[in-house]
């Protein structure tokens, strides 16, 4: 069966056919958070630290970070900042050594500049995984070399010169090409994990069953693992939790093995609370004068006023246990203990309790 180790400086994940389904937490890109980019440009990386933590506590085995952050006061101040390949180098190194002083877990290295991966690459302990190689004849040239030099796996993205494809063959086509120039530097396949390109449902009708389907044919004909960004099939929809919940657990049917998404639910913001007790309020229903946050957000169904795990994750949880790769449901029974629950043995095993004689 196909695997792909990765590995911290203690700690190893394994993505394969017959193994759990991988969680790459991907909260560490400053891409789209305006302020975790400008905390980077202040060097506050308190709140990395922080997403890191709790990625790792709602159950991701791998940590995703991207250096993809514009900076734009030192940009106003020096132009060279206005270049990602000026930028992201030292800012990766910096990101690698904060996530690694606070958790232990294998990393994926996330950027499009080749000296920001290069230097992810020198600063992870043990075996990270690379993201992300496309069918693109110059970042083949750029990122090959990098995976054998230094023996990782890597992403490797379905799209060439020609763009983003919408027809799924010529996807398969592009991954076929990446895992045969790898081939090429001595790179094995199980070190290859395909990501086939999720596209919108909202904009493609047959955007799952496409992704289904090509998960098949990688994983049946090029024998390599796959992963995804989750949250692209559920883009510009509401409720976007309840099509990510459908969608994990059928591309975990389909083969996939893995995927880069949120593992968090956020924590509710005093803005929420204060609407709702107001709405409350003015409902007629009184509340204790001393009532605390957390559990009033409880009480009324909001969620938490602390980071957990997301709902993405119980539905994972129980397809890994409905695809027996959680024994006994040990995973899915922990995973649902109310918090600060004591169990009363270990294993997760069924009929575990004596029966009283009489």
């Amino acid at each position: 069966m196909t695997r792909t180790v990765v590995e911290s400086k203690t700690k190893t994940a394994i993505i394969g056919f017959d193994e759990p389904f991988c969680v790459i937490g991907e909260r560490i890109n400053p891409t789209g958070r305006k302020i975790l980019a400008a905390e980077l440009e202040r060097d506050d990386f308190s709140r990395v630290e922080a997403d890191a933590i709790a990625q790792v506590a709602a159950g991701a085995t791998v940590l995703d970070v991207n250096s993809g952050a514009v900076f734009t006061n030192k940009m106003a101040e020096d132009p060279r900042y206005a270049d990602n390949n000026f930028v992201e180098p030292a800012l990766m190194t910096q990101l690698i050594e904060h996530v690694q002083a606070v958790v232990d877990v294998p990393l994926c290295i996330d950027s499009s500049v080749p000296g920001a991966l290069e230097n992810g690459l020198a600063a992870a302990q043990g075996r990270p995984l690379l993201n992300s190689v496309t069918g693109e004849e110059e970042r083949l040239d750029l990122v090959l070399p990098l995976v054998k030099k230094y023996n990782v796996p890597v992403v490797a993205i379905s799209n060439d010169d020609t763009g983003i494809s919408e027809d799924p063959d010529v996807r398969f086509a592009v991954a076929k090409k990446i895992v045969e120039r790898a081939a090429d530097f001595g790179i094995p396949a199980h070190d290859i994990v395909v990501d086939p390109l999720v596209m919108p449902i909202g904009a493609m009708g047959t955007a799952g069953l496409q992704v289904f389907a090509l998960v098949r044919r990688l994983r049946e004909e090029l024998g390599v693992n796959t992963t995804c960004g989750a949250s692209n099939i559920s883009f510009g929809l509401p409720n976007r939790h309840g099509i990510n919940n459908a969608f994990l657990p059928m591309a975990m049917g389909a083969g996939m093995t893995s995927a880069i998404m949120n593992p968090v639910a956020l924590p509710v913001n005093q803005k929420k609370i204060a609407e709702k007790k107001l709405e409350i309020e003015a409902a007629g229903i009184i509340l204790p004068a001393d009532i605390d946050d957390e559990t009033f957000v409880t009480l009324f169904g909001m969620g938490s006023t602390k980071p957990r795990a997301g709902k993405e994750m119980e539905a994972i949880r129980a397809a890994n246990f409905l695809t027996n790769n959680d024994p006994h449901g040990a995973a899915w029974i922990n995973f649902n203990k109310p918090a600060g629950a004591q169990g009363e043995g270990r294993g997760g095993r069924a009929g575990g309790r004596r029966r009283r004689r009489g």
